[in-house]
């Protein structure tokens, strides 16, 4: 039984290297928060031909570039900013083509260098809308909608939200050779990471007009990772009903093509994402694939709107809202169903969404998540209380009865199945659970592992502060105090268990604090606060019921005078002592003279004090082997009993 504690320990210790890898990879060098920062123009902008819906054919989806090319319209980026976001618009396609996000830097040593969630030049990741005509790819029809490919018209070069602005609209314009005007316009709100992007098509032709709306997220391949094991996944989702993940390499494999409701497309990568989010109760042909772009592979995943009809004269309208910010769950959950699930906790979702509904819980009390976390960890212990005082109560038993074991293991020496079987009896004895000291390990496992996650998922713990050296919990201690007060505390944690009978195991316990401070030392200061946090409640916790428990071992009902716990130890020896003379009996008498022989070597120094005092308090008319029977009788309770009842005839120790 003794063997459970270090295995646990073990296994935690390599659970603890897995996700130090995924963590080195996590906050690694990542090409998506370091962008290059030149102005030097795109290389290939105007060679790039990559697929529009349902435009296979090459001359079809060219055809709007030779239009546009015709019209001598130049094209323009233009930049837009508000209080959240940072944009360049390219009037070619009136696509997305670089986002930052302001109130995000890449760390806090660089406040002034924004997350870059899109980029057109450095890993070609953009949001793509447009519109397509019913007919195409019938070429003639292929210039009366403005796709990825068209040129459009702006008013000015930059736009900005200004103090007091509350909303901020982008308007660009297009018009084919027969009539088609086209205003894609975007709407940002202040304060928000949503964006509303809208096609009006006005229908001055003599013919009518059908087309559809397309929103697409183009990325290129995923950034290599250094790691061995876990990872933060960067790849395309979709919802229709149920959450889906892919990463790009595999869009490419398994290319697909089917109608969603109310669902919605995203790229996602660690703490952002960017979705295309469709309104209510429309119905979108989801789509996938892969396209060459300079010689590398693109990734697309899309959504196409059903038909939308035109007359002559008339127009309409066609919607979509676009996502590019922080996994934020609660501003997510409230746009669409699904979304939160972004934030991705994996196996561990049942324990870490909850513990981060109840950190948010608490933040909004205590305006800080390092004391939320503190707070957290109390709540756990208060929560699993009774378990942890049941199982502080069978160690503190079985480091009151270590000298008994000792002397068992003396006795038995190499003989591992009786040692055994008279632990198990002695552990019967004094009710002690051998399996209750794993029970606190096992509870923190799985709840280490869920706030892991949270602490890596969750964009509101991300440069998070705590007080004085800690500025942002999820990245390490830059001083490793927090890991050095954890193995500390660990060591006190050492000193208050019963030391393991084994050799082996007393020195692998005692190099697990080192093994462990190492290890939280390039860990996130966050999860170092709650294991810190949970050790020095768990040894308050067990110092006093370690203490409680041994007073009560010595004299029930009250505190143990002063010197009775080496006296009550001595007198359940003897008792012991008598009972293996009882079980020698009963025995041949060879193997009798042998285990008397042991057991007069397993004697303890402090043994002859305690023979002098049952000789004083024997009664002199009592025969010795009538002293030996009775001890025999009174097995399991000598060290109690035997002090308050006293034999028939016999004297009393005045």
């Amino acid at each position: 039984m003794d063997n459970l504690r270090p295995i646990l320990y073990l296994t935690l210790v390599f659970l603890l290297f897995l996700i130090w890898q995924a963590w080195r990879v996590d906050y690694g060098p990542q090409p998506e928060f370091s962008p290059d920062r030149s102005d030097a123009a795109h290389q290939e902008a105007g060679e790039r031909r990559d697929d529009m819906p349902d435009a296979p054919d090459s001359e079809a989806r060219d055809a709007p570039m030779e239009a546009d090319a015709i019209t001598g319209i130049e094209r323009q980026q233009i930049r837009v900013v508000t209080d959240t976001l940072d944009l360049l618009i390219d009037t070619r396609g009136g696509d997305l083509v670089r986002a930052d996000l302001p109130s995000y830097p890449v760390s806090l040593r660089e406040p002034d260098n924004p997350v870059r969630l899109l980029d057109e030049r450095t890993r070609d990741y953009v949001a793509q809308s447009g519109l397509i005509h019913d007919r195409v790819p019938n070429v003639e029809h292929a210039g009366r909608a403005p796709s990825h490919h068209a040129i459009f018209r702006a008013e000015q070069t930059e736009f900005r939200m200004e103090d007091g602005q509350d909303e901020l609209r982008v308007p660009l314009t297009w018009e084919s050779e027969d009539g088609i005007r086209v205003t894609k316009t975007y709407t940002f709100r202040r304060g928000d990471f949503l964006v509303d992007v809208s096609h009006q098509v006005e229908n001055m032709s003599d013919q009518p007009w059908t087309g559809r709306q397309y929103r697409q997220l183009r990325h290129g391949p995923t950034p290599d990772r250094d790691s061995w094991f876990l990872y933060t996944f960067t790849g395309a989702a979709y919802y229709d009903g149920r959450y889906e993940k892919e990463r790009f390499e595999d869009l490419a494999e398994d290319v697909r093509e089917r109608n969603i409701t109310e669902g919605w497309i995203a790229v996602i990568q660690h703490y952002f994402l960017s979705t295309w989010v469709p309104f209510d109760d429309e119905v979108n042909l989801l789509y996938t694939r892969e396209v060459t772009s300079g010689g590398q592979p693109q990734y697309i995943i899309g959504l196409r709107s059903e038909p939308v009809t035109i007359e002559p004269g008339g127009q309409g309208e066609l919607n979509s809202r676009i996502w590019i910010g922080p996994k934020a769950q609660q501003p997510l959950s409230e746009i669409r169903d699904g979304l939160e699930l972004t934030v991705d906790y994996g196996i561990f979702t049942v324990l870490s969404a909850p513990l981060f509904w109840l950190l948010r819980v608490i933040h909004d009390f205590v305006g800080n998540w390092g004391w939320a976390i503190i707070i957290l960890t109390l709540l756990i212990k208060l929560v699993f209380y009774k378990l942890s005082a049941t199982s502080y109560r069978s160690m503190a038993k079985m480091r009151a009865v270590q000298p008994k074991m000792m002397a068992l293991k003396e006795r038995f020496g190499d003989d591992k199945q009786r040692m055994n079987q008279a632990l198990m009896e002695l552990y019967k004895k004094e009710k002690i659970n051998p399996l209750g000291g794993c029970l606190p390990i096992l509870v923190q496992i799985p709840v280490f592992i869920a706030l892991y996650w949270v602490l890596l998922e969750s964009v509101e713990l991300r440069q998070a502060p705590w007080i004085l050296w800690i500025q942002d919990l999820s990245v390490r201690d830059p001083y490793f105090v927090l890991p050095l007060l954890m193995g500390a505390s660990m060591i006190a944690q050492y000193k208050l268990n019963p030391a393991p009978m084994d050799p082996v195991q007393q020195k692998i316990m005692m190099a697990l604090p080192i093994i462990f401070t190492v290890f939280f030392a390039f860990f996130p200061a966050g999860l170092v606060l709650y294991w810190l946090s949970n050790n020095l409640l768990s040894i308050a916790q067990q110092y006093y019921i370690t203490r409680n428990i041994e007073a009560a071992m010595v004299k029930p009902g009250g505190s143990p005078p002063k010197g009775s716990r080496g006296k009550q130890d001595d007198d359940d020896s003897a008792g012991d002592s008598g009972t293996d003379s009882a079980d020698a009996s009963a025995t041949s008498p060879g193997q009798a003279d042998s285990e008397a022989a042991s057991e007069t070597r397993a004697e303890s120094p402090a043994e002859p004090e305690a023979k002098a005092d049952d000789q004083t308090d024997e009664a002199p008319s009592q025969p010795p082997k009538a002293q030996t029977t009775k001890s025999a009788q009174n097995k399991g309770g000598a060290g109690k009993g035997s002090r308050r009842k006293r034999p028939r005839g016999g004297k009393s120790r005045k």
